[in-house]
């Protein structure tokens, strides 16, 4: 048989078999819009592996929102959540490859990008940095502090406690170790304690003790808050992958702050040891501060962040010598994912 006889036989072939393919109802075959082609296999979701900053909290409510409301899985992605905690470096575990998107610092990313890491930011959680100093309730400043004791955890001391000596004029000798135990603030009512506005000072009144907080962010302290970080390798690999865990991400913000139930209810699920009452205090802080929702939100959507806002955080660092002048800090974020999506509150 000549080679044409043969392909016109296999074609003719090949043309009966999928006739009967198409007629045969009970194939379970799907047929494309008038019977003219199979429907396209569906895709396989792509997978993320996120870790938060610390143990589950409403600070991570959005990503739990969006998890467990179906969000993530409407845009095609498998998203796992990881815990972090104080015992965990999560920058390690993102650039050794445990984790595909961290919730980290804008510090911290500047800092891995002068160490030659290739790190981003793609999104910001908060439009300021949580952080406060809590005092008693006659303390009338943050400045009034100055020569008193101020418990500061080991990342602070690298952080928010340098912008702080450049601002105040405070001393290391005025430092000591705070690991979660705010004890020693509760026995001495001179001290200050440095922690975040949606944690210490519930805690804290909660053990009896009336206290205060001074958000730093209104004293001038730059970086956003919360800020997701992935690796550049990750965006070249599936950049429209990246994309639609922004945009996710960011709807389940806006669900959450509308009816946190869903989130917290995963939250609780994560964290046994957290109660209604801190629940309840830390999603009505983030509201009141309109941490996610306020300042240029309401014009360019959630998660916008700006370049202005990174120069000054570069400029601090640079001061505080925590950077090198020819360090690409810009680097380090990507309005990329966030300055399109006018996601609004």
């Amino acid at each position: 048989m000549s080679d044409i006889s043969s392909k016109v036989t296999r074609r003719r072939a090949l043309k009966g078999a999928l006739k009967s393919a198409l007629t045969f109802s009970g194939a379970g075959m799907a047929l494309a819009g008038a019977g003219l082609g199979f429907s396209q296999p569906a895709r396989a979701a792509t997978k993320f592996r996120v870790l938060t900053n610390f143990f589950a909290e409403p600070g991570h409510g959005g990503i739990y929102q969006a998890k467990v409301t179906g969000l993530y899985e409407k845009a095609g992605l498998d998203v796992e959540i990881k815990q972090g905690g104080p015992q965990i470096n999560g920058m390690q575990l993102l650039t050794g490859g445990e984790a595909d998107i961290l919730m980290g610092s804008g510090i911290g990313a500047i800092a891995s990008v002068q160490n030659g890491a290739p790190v981003v930011v793609i999104m910001p959680t908060y439009q300021f940095d949580m952080q406060c100093i809590v005092t008693r309730p006659e303390v009338p400043s943050v400045a009034a502090l100055k020569g008193k004791t101020i418990l500061v955890s080991t990342l602070g001391r690298g952080s928010y406690w340098l912008w702080m000596k450049d601002k105040f004029g405070f001393t290391d000798d005025q430092v000591a170790p705070y690991t979660g135990n705010y004890q020693p603030f509760i026995q001495d009512p001179t001290m200050g304690l440095g922690g975040v506005a949606t944690s210490e000072p519930y805690r804290i009144d909660q053990a009896g003790v009336k206290n205060r907080y001074f958000l730093l962010a209104k004293e001038g302290y730059p970086p956003y808050g919360y800020p997701m970080l992935t690796m550049r390798p990750t965006i070249a690999k599936d950049r429209d992958a990246v994309a639609r865990w922004v945009r996710a991400t960011l709807e389940g913000w806006k669900s959450f702050l509308a009816d946190p139930a869903p989130g917290l209810k995963a939250i609780k699920a994560d964290r046994t040891d957290v109660t209604d009452g801190f629940l309840e205090y830390s999603v009505k802080t983030i509201r009141d501060l309109g941490a996610a929702q306020g300042g240029e939100v309401k014009t360019n959507g959630m998660g916008t962040m700006n370049d202005a806002r990174w120069q000054e955080l570069a400029d601090f660092m640079l001061k505080a010598g925590l950077l090198k002048p020819t360090t690409d800090w810009k680097a380090a974020y990507t309005t990329e994912f966030v300055k399109d999506l006018k996601i609004m509150p």
